[in-house]
């Protein structure tokens, strides 16, 4: 049997997944594997003419007879494959493999006695096979059926037949993967043996990090909560530090690069415990005699090297050579524990599921700094803040610059108080003074870190009022405060000194790109862009050329724009299909559909596979959740952004509904909006949460929350609702009727079809092929009033806009409504 096509769609210098291999015994041996990919499913691999026959079942095996399971023939693989456990990198197949089940089985006929491998065979071609299975979680008498007569020419059917092994309860192949984890097997022995392959990261990840991985960052919540969807830790007071083993060799250094090998020995020997390729994402803690984490320890464990000194290691961003960032954190997270064992000064981090607000009350009568909560499907964004972790503190906090300190007065020594600032877009901001929290031995360590930074003048713009005089200093310095409330001008009432935060990177704010694409809007002059600023795995080709006439915008310009508001756009991209819209010559013709990724795509671009009824084949739509696959979308001159409304984990239940309201060449802006206003009262009526954007064309569009509750015929029925009531209300100038010629010529169309399967319409924060590089942006409902203009957002102002407004839009995938509460107040 052939392996070329399993060869085909690997590359194995980035896989560690095996070539080839050979059955030395005169036993057929089959394995079931749990493969943690885009979509969680169970591969059957029987062993047949020395490969390895391959069937894929979503649901895995079952042994009670009455479940009878899609199995999905795949291609054949080599017989070494019933041996991988691990980490298949981006590219076919990306995921997490552990061996389920693995052991022998025999070929039985009709009358279950065994036969011949070539009989087998012949069974195969006729596509029915009976075997036993001799496992350790599957045994017994199953049967593979193939459905010949199906839609697709891959589909079979695994029975399990009725012997001493079957069982008439329901059988749950999850409630079994739990026991006796074979992937736990798999680390340890790879833990004993040691690593062949040496962690080595790419070209591009240099170029972007520099030397030094940037750990993904936590934006503040005041308030705690309760989720299923939510893992929560403790909020270690400690340094931040990025761990890099490879065996013996070992890095340890802060979130901006500071080393720390030589400050904390013990922490590298027990790194080097470890003896394993991987970088782990963690925080070195001080423990006081209470076993609380102290910060002041920490700063001086010169000093107080008999405190217990650890390192809490809550994240895995490589094993063995292969990037884990797509790898969902629960995941890394059960890989990172096995990882670690029993290791004297590295420790995992545990977590919590669902209980935030107790988990967060128990943090505070422990007097920890407080708690984090993070995603339990979250993906690992390096040197990125963002809401898919958030950190929840005990008081409220703040890191600020120290501008300067006034002269001690009384018998303290060293300094009275150090004046403080935030600092944004480069402006410095007086917002008062600490004078509290600091010790004897803490007055003079901070009065010796000042004096490299001591100016002549003041750094603010403002005078600042103070009865002491005040020694000036070049505002490069942090520290973290502590404080009742902030005042109405901005001051911090009662703050009370808590650390230095020697591990924060301090930079000036650096040019967005689209202070690039402003000056050349303003001066309407041809420009050659440079290589665009991604580092994306893909040839970036024909930067130069210009997608936009009027504007001189390149198509370089275009792939900057989508990487400078990569991490806003990409969550509402995330694991949906892709109908790619190209306009590989800009917007001077209309463009083409494309929505097969086919051959051509390379093999770490993600894809959905999903039957078309009208052409009868597979169509492999594209997935968009990083940045590299941005960028491939807009090589291939995809200017705007369409997904699905749903997400591959539910296919059948989108997460909103969307009506496009869709004027004429004829209507007013100001006749749109009224018609958002007019849903707007409609939907406050019903209780409904709704959202409102720019199409980026003429147009507006409304989301309604959903949750996945809901299928598209039903959302798409209520959406029809929805439009009967508001063009009763505005009959004068809109319209149901789809048909062009029979609209009218001043009607507003509004349309409640889009809420099909399948269909798709701009991505928020899409640019549109359209004259002004217009951006799809989301609103506050007071901005949509008379005046509001389509062509307000472009390119040029977009990014920041989404800074200062990124949560706007958030709540189209929250909880969602509820349908039959919103219907019977709306028939009230």
């Amino acid at each position: 049997m052939s392996l070329e096509k399993y060869k085909e769609k690997r590359d194995f210098t980035k896989t560690s997944e095996p070539q080839s291999g050979k059955n030395q015994s005169n036993k057929l041996i089959f394995v079931i594997q749990r493969h943690k990919a885009t979509n969680l499913h169970y591969d059957l691999r029987l062993e047949v003419n020395r490969v390895l026959k391959s069937w894929a079942v979503p649901k895995g095996p079952s042994m009670n007879p009455k479940d009878k399971r899609l199995a999905m023939m795949v291609e054949d693989h080599p017989y070494d494959y019933k041996d991988f456990a691990g980490v298949i990198p981006e590219g076919y197949g990306a995921g997490i493999v552990e061996i389920w089940d693995k052991g022998t089985f025999e070929p039985i006929d009709e009358k279950s006695k065994k036969i011949s491998q070539k009989k087998f065979n012949e069974g195969f071609k006729a596509g029915s096979l009976k075997f036993i299975l001799k496992g350790k979680k599957i045994k017994g008498e199953f049967a593979l059926i193939h459905l010949k007569n199906s839609e697709s020419e891959n589909a079979w059917l695994l029975i399990k037949h009725r012997d001493k092994y079957a069982v008439d309860t329901e059988y749950d192949s999850e409630k079994e993967t739990s026991k006796n984890s074979p992937i736990n097997k798999w680390l340890v022995e790879n833990k004993k043996t040691g690593v062949k392959k040496k962690f080595n990261r790419n070209e591009n990840t240099l170029k972007k990090l520099g030397n030094y991985l940037k750990p993904m960052l936590a934006k503040e919540v005041k308030q705690p909560f309760d989720s299923k969807e939510w893992m929560f830790e403790i909020k270690w007071d400690g340094y931040r530090a990025i761990a890099e083993i490879e065996k013996s060799e070992i890095k340890l250094y802060s979130r901006n690069g500071n080393s720390f090998i030589e400050k904390y020995s013990s922490i590298v020997n027990g790194l080097k415990k470890i003896n394993i390729s991987a970088v782990l994402d963690g925080e070195i803690v001080v423990l006081d005699k209470n076993g609380v984490p102290n910060f002041q320890l920490l700063q001086h464990y010169e000093e107080n090297k008999d405190a217990p000194i650890l390192y809490y290691v809550f994240d895995l961003l490589y094993l063995n050579g292969e990037d884990l960032s797509n790898i969902p954190l629960f995941e890394r997270k059960k890989l990172m524990k096995k990882l670690i064992g029993k290791n004297p000064v590295v420790k995992y981090s545990s977590e919590i599921t669902e209980n935030g607000i107790d988990f967060f009350n128990a943090s505070t009568e422990k007097n920890l700094e407080g708690i984090m909560a993070k995603r339990i499907d979250s993906l690992y964004i390096q040197g990125k803040r963002t809401s898919d972790w958030l950190k929840i503190k005990n008081h409220n906090t703040a890191d600020v610059f120290i501008a300067g300190y006034t002269e001690p007065t009384g018998s303290r020594k060293y300094f009275g108080s150090l004046v403080i600032a935030l600092k944004e877009k480069n402006v410095l901001t007086h917002v008062g003074h600490v004078g509290t929290g600091f010790s004897d031995q803490m007055l003079k360590i901070i009065f010796d870190m000042l004096q490299p930074f001591k100016v002549h003048s003041s750094p603010f713009n403002e005078k600042i009022e103070t009865n002491n005089e005040i020694t000036w200093l070049k505002p490069v310095l942090v520290c973290e405060i502590k404080y009742a409330e902030k005042t109405t001008d901005g001051k911090f009432r009662h703050p009370v000194f808590i650390k230095m935060r020697e591990d924060m990177e301090v930079k000036l704010n650096e040019p967005k790109i689209t202070d690039k694409i402003k000056s050349v809007a303003k001066n309407k002059i041809e420009v050659k862009t440079k290589k665009a600023t991604t580092n994306a795995k893909v040839k970036l080709t024909n930067l130069d050329k210009i997608y936009w006439p009027d504007e001189k915008i390149t198509k370089g310009m275009l792939i900057d724009y989508y990487q400078s508001i990569s991490n806003y756009i990409l969550p509402y991209l995330k694991d949906r299909p892709q109908s790619l819209k190209r306009n590989p010559n800009g917007i001077s013709d209309d463009g083409f559909y494309h929505k097969d990724a086919g051959e051509d795509a390379p093999n770490w671009v993600k894809s959905y596979s999903v039957h078309s009824e009208s052409s009868n084949k597979e169509i492999d739509y594209i997935i968009c959740n990083d940045k590299d696959t941005l960028a491939y979308l807009n090589n291939l001159g995809c200017i705007e952004l369409n997904p699905w409304h749903s997400t591959t984990k539910k296919p059948n239940n989108p997460d909103y509904l969307i009506i496009d309201i869709d004027p004429s060449d004829k209507n007013t802006f100001n006749q749109v909006i009224d018609v958002a206003i007019c849903f707007k009262k409609l939907l406050a009526k019903a209780g409904a949460e709704c959202y409102c954007k720019t199409s980026g064309a003429s147009g507006l569009h409304i989301f309604i929350p959903m949750g996945k509750k809901y299928t598209y015929d039903q959302i798409k029925d209520f959406a029809h609702i929805l439009c009967l009531l508001v063009q009763e209300e505005l009959s004068d100038f809109t319209t149901l009727e789809r048909n062009l010629k029979k609209r009218g010529k001043k009607k507003i169309y509004l349309d409640h079809l889009q809420n099909r399967k399948g269909q798709t319409i701009a991505s928020v924060y899409s640019v549109r092929p359209k004259n002004g590089a217009t951006v799809s942006m989301p609103l506050h409902w007071d901005e949509v009033k008379h005046g509001l203009l389509p062509t307000d957002f472009t390119i040029f102002n977009s990014l920041a806009r989404i800074e200062k407004t990124e949560n706007i839009f958030k709540g189209i995938l929250g909880k969602g409504i509820d349908l039959k509460t919103c219907l019977e107040k709306i028939s009230q």
